[in-house]
C-alpha cells in the first residue's frame, strides 16, 4: 500500500509546508505548522456543475442591489447581535468556550422558528436522546417539531440538506465533522477546511441560512484554520465569565450589519434570555461613592452601554505591576506615562490594576478618559463626584480627542439618572440635555483641574 502523502499546514492561514519548521512561510506565525494528509480529491459531478456555473462577466450597474428581509429568530439580542435577523444565504461561525450556552441558544432560535420556516439542527457532539433532554429541560414546547440529524459525515449532511431544503440549518459543531474523501481525523486542519468550504458553497448556491459552531483554544480563538472564519460571513464569540449568569455574545465580522454589536444575555433555568437594561449589569452599587471608581459610556456597535472602571493603585514591594482585565494592557502603559508627563501624577513606584465590571471587553480608545480618572482618584484616595460619567480619547500630547456618537451617549447617561459629565470639548452638546450638567476639557490637566472645583 503506497505510503499516504503529508504537509505541514498552518492553522492560521492554511498555508502548506513540505517539512516541519518554527515559522509559517506564508504568515509568519510560530509554532502553527502540523502535520496533515493531502489527498488529490477526484473529479465528481459536483466539481463540473459548479465549472459549468461560473459567473459571468456584469457590470455594478446592471445589478440590482434590492436587500434580502430579514428573517427575526425571536430573540431580541440575538437579532441585534446578527444586524436585524438571519439573511437568505448567509453563513454564521459562533464560538466560545464550552458550557457557556452556544447549543442552547441555538436551540431556542430554532424553536422559535419552527412553524414559521423549514429549519433543521444537526448535532454532531451529543446524541438525538441529549438533545430531546435538553429541550424538555428548557420547556421548548415548539421543539418538538424540530427536525433533528445526528451525523457526522458530511457526505449525509449535504445529502440530508438537499433532500430536505431546509430555510435554516445548524452544525453543532463544524470540529466534528468529516469528509470520506480526505483520510484524516474530524478536527483536523483538512478536514475542518474541507466541510466549511463545502457547506459554505451549498449554503450560497441553495439561499439558505447556515450556522455553524466551532470549537474555541485554550486562548480563546476560534481552533482550526484562519481561513474558517474569511468565508463565512458573520463571526459571533460569546464573551463573559463561564461562572456568571451573564453571557455577551460579540461580533467580531459582520457582513450584513454592525460590527462589535454587543448582545447580553441572563443564563436561567428555562435557556437564555436577553437583557433589556445591560447598563445595569455593568455598574456596581455603592453606598457612596468609593476612591478608584469611575463610569464610562462606551459604544459597542449601535448600543450605548454604561460600565463602571475600577482602579487600584497600590505602593509596589518589589517591580511596580500593570494588570489590565477587560482593557488593552498596553493602552494602561501609555495612559501611565501621558499622566506623568502633562499632569505630573507619579505611579512609578505603584502598582495599577485596572478592571471594567461585569466582564465586558472594552477595545474602543474612548474609554481612556474614564480609566485615567479612575486611577488619579485610588491614588489620591478621593472619590469622583456622585452621579459623574466620562468618556473621550487621550492622545500622547495629553490632549483629549472626541469620541463618536457623543449625544447619544449623553443621552443615555441622562435616562439612567447622571447628572454630571466630563466629556472632550469637541464632544460639547449643541443644546442642553435635561438633567445633566456637561464639563469639557480639551486637555487631561484640564479636566483634573475641573474635577479639584467641583
Amino acid at each position: 500500500m503506497a505510503k499516504a502523502k503529508t504537509a505541514h499546514v498552518c492553522s492560521e492561514c492554511g498555508a502548506q509546508s513540505p517539512r516541519w519548521q518554527g515559522q509559517c512561510p506564508g504568515c509568519g506565525a510560530w509554532n502553527t505548522l502540523g502535520e496533515s494528509v493531502i489527498e488529490r480529491e477526484p473529479a465528481s459531478p459536483r466539481f463540473a456543475a459548479l465549472a459549468a456555473n461560473v459567473g459571468k462577466l456584469q457590470k455594478l450597474a446592471e445589478i440590482d442591489p434590492s436587500e434580502s428581509p430579514r428573517q427575526a429568530t425571536g430573540i431580541d439580542e440575538l437579532d441585534r447581535v446578527l444586524g436585524g435577523g438571519f439573511v437568505p444565504g448567509m453563513v454564521v461561525l459562533i464560538g466560545g468556550d464550552p458550557g457557556i450556552g452556544k447549543s442552547t441558544l441555538l436551540l431556542q432560535a430554532l424553536a422559535n422558528l419552527v412553524g414559521r420556516q423549514k429549519v433543521l439542527y444537526v448535532s454532531g457532539e451529543e446524541s438525538a436522546e441529549q438533545v430531546a433532554l435538553r429541550a424538555r429541560r428548557l420547556q421548548l414546547d415548539e421543539a418538538g417539531e424540530l427536525p433533528l440529524l445526528p451525523e457526522i459525515s458530511l457526505e449525509k449532511i449535504v445529502a440530508t440538506l438537499r433532500e430536505s431544503q431546509p430555510d435554516v440549518a445548524v452544525i453543532d459543531s463544524i470540529q466534528t465533522l468529516y469528509s470520506e474523501t480526505l483520510q484524516s481525523a474530524p478536527g483536523s486542519v483538512a478536514q475542518v477546511r474541507e466541510c466549511s468550504a463545502q457547506l459554505t458553497r451549498h449554503a450560497k448556491a441553495a439561499g439558505m441560512v447556515m450556522v455553524l459552531v466551532g470549537h474555541v483554544t485554550k486562548d480563546g480563538a476560534l481552533a482550526g484554520p484562519r481561513v474558517l472564519e474569511h468565508i463565512v460571513d458573520t463571526v459571533l464569540y460569546f464573551e463573559g465569565d463561564t461562572h456568571s449568569s451573564f453571557r455577551l455574545v460579540r461580533a467580531f465580522k459582520n457582513r450584513f450589519g454592525a460590527v462589535n454589536e454587543l448582545g447580553v444575555f441572563a443564563m436561567t433555568d428555562k435557556g437564555l434570555r436577553g437583557v433589556s437594561n445591560p447598563s445595569a449589569l455593568f455598574l456596581s452599587q455603592h453606598a457612596q461613592p468609593v476612591p478608584g471608581s469611575c463610569v464610562l459610556v462606551t459604544q459597542e456597535g449601535t448600543r450605548p452601554l454604561l460600565v463602571e472602571i475600577q482602579a487600584l493603585v497600590d505602593s509596589a514591594h518589589m517591580n511596580p505591576r500593570r494588570l489590565s482585565v477587560g482593557l488593552e494592557q498596553n493602552r494602561l502603559a501609555m495612559l501611565l506615562a501621558v499622566l506623568h508627563r502633562h499632569a505630573g501624577i507619579q505611579c512609578a513606584d505603584q502598582d495599577v490594576f485596572i478592571n471594567a465590571v461585569g466582564g465586558v471587553k472594552i477595545a474602543e480608545p474612548a474609554a481612556d478618559l474614564a480609566v485615567s480618572l479612575a486611577i488619579v482618584s485610588s491614588l489620591t484616595g478621593r472619590a469622583l463626584p456622585a452621579k459623574l460619567i466620562a468618556f473621550g480619547e487621550i492622545g500622547l500630547a495629553g490632549e483629549i480627542r472626541p469620541a463618536p456618537r457623543g449625544q447619544e451617549r449623553l443621552k443615555e447617561a441622562a435616562k439612567l439618572g447622571f447628572e454630571l459629565a466630563l466629556i472632550p470639548a469637541a464632544n460639547a452638546p449643541r443644546q442642553p440635555i435635561k438633567g445633566l450638567r456637561v464639563i469639557t476639557a480639551e486637555r487631561i490637566e484640564g479636566a483634573l483641574t475641573a474635577l479639584r472645583e467641583l
